[in-house]
């Protein structure tokens, strides 16, 4: 019975939480490496487009909050979520036009579009604290828990009790649709196809009458609604405040970077894979290892690594460790 309840604390508290934070970061390190094995650069402004696209979607489900509109269990959020991806694809259209066309027209070094990437970081940014402001915004509605911890320890008649909320099992959900989508985008239909050839070889895709144009549209395109979603089951599984999108911004190409940068598949695996190191390293053991250890191993202390404000951190450590030891990372980067 002890064994069983370390094991739902460990679901509780550690699996179920990281699972859905990976689904998050692998959406977000999906855009990274779409912008990075297309368009040949490494996009800071990717965090803020989360923000921007979340922000979208608050303000539509305010709206229809406002309007008396629900979802019944499900957040309202879903029904402004096409809003939401229709606004950061108007809203990266621009910036491409207006910004990185140049860039790309003049054959820059990526070093110049990651510098000009900084730029349009800090802008979107700005404009988002602007018009939502900086502090935490609340938005999910509808049932919070598929089940409940009471519900859970009625059923099962365990001391620990297992709670799975409704963001969480829609995150996942939601996530493997996604990555369903894109796949079957990238492999099955002739625009995907010419995406991934202008990825593999710039020059013959062009010999072969691909317009890249078109492929740095509909790369766009892909990447403002894979940012819009995982930036909105972000803001419902946790919170919507502008500036932790910003911190976001390390995890998410961690995750692109460990997986191997330009490679879709390892950005899944790496979005996972730091999920998992950030919310191991940071829970405080103790209750789990009181539940399997012998009376007189039980821990006196709380058996943390790391202080959950330095989650960020192990991020970074693994991203160094990755560029230092193997930088193309787990699947061999730079190819769509």
């Amino acid at each position: 019975m002890d064994f069983l309840n370390g094991l739902v604390a460990l679901s509780n508290f550690v699996l179920i939480p990281a699972v859905a934070y990976g689904s998050q970061l692998a959406l977000g390190a999906l855009g990274v490496t779409l912008i990075y094995g297309i368009l040949r650069f490494s996009n800071f402004a990717h965090g803020d487009t989360m923000a921007f696209g979340a922000m979208v979607t608050v303000l539509v489900t305010w709206w229809l909050q406002g309007m008396g509109v629900s979802f019944g269990p499900l957040p309202t959020a879903l029904l402004a979520l096409p809003f939401g991806i229709l606004g950061t694809i108007g809203l990266v259209l621009l910036t491409d036009s207006v910004v990185y066309r140049f860039y790309r027209e003049q054959k820059a070094k990526p070093v110049i579009l990651v510098i000009v990437s900084m730029g349009v970081m800090f802008i979107m940014n700005g404009l988002v604290r602007f018009i939502i402001g900086p502090n935490d915004q609340k938005f999910a509605d509808g049932e919070r828990f598929i089940i409940s911890v009471r519900e859970f320890k009625a059923m099962t008649g365990l001391r620990e009790g297992l709670a799975i909320k409704t963001t969480q099992g829609l995150t996942v959900v939601v996530a493997v649709i996604c990555v369903a989508a894109l796949f079957w985008f990238l492999n099955r239909t002739r625009t995907g196809k010419s995406m991934r050839a202008y990825s593999d070889n710039e020059d013959l895709a062009l010999l072969s009458g691909i317009n890249p144009e078109r492929v740095v549209m509909y790369t766009w395109m892909i990447v403002a609604a894979l940012a819009t979603i995982a930036g909105v089951l972000y803001g419902l599984d946790k919170t919507f405040k502008p500036f932790v999108y910003f911190q976001l911004l390390l995890p998410i190409f961690a995750s692109a970077i460990v997986g191997g940068l330009g490679n879709p598949l390892g950005a899944i695996a790496g979005g996972f894979i730091i999920a998992f190191s950030e919310v191991t390293i940071t829970y405080a053991w103790k209750k789990v290892l009181t539940y399997w250890l012998p009376e007189p191993l039980e821990p006196s202390s709380l058996v943390q690594l790391l202080s959950t404000d330095y989650k960020f951190a192990v991020s970074f450590v693994i991203l160094i460790v990755v560029l230092l030891f193997k930088p193309t990372g787990i699947f061999k980067g730079k190819s769509v």
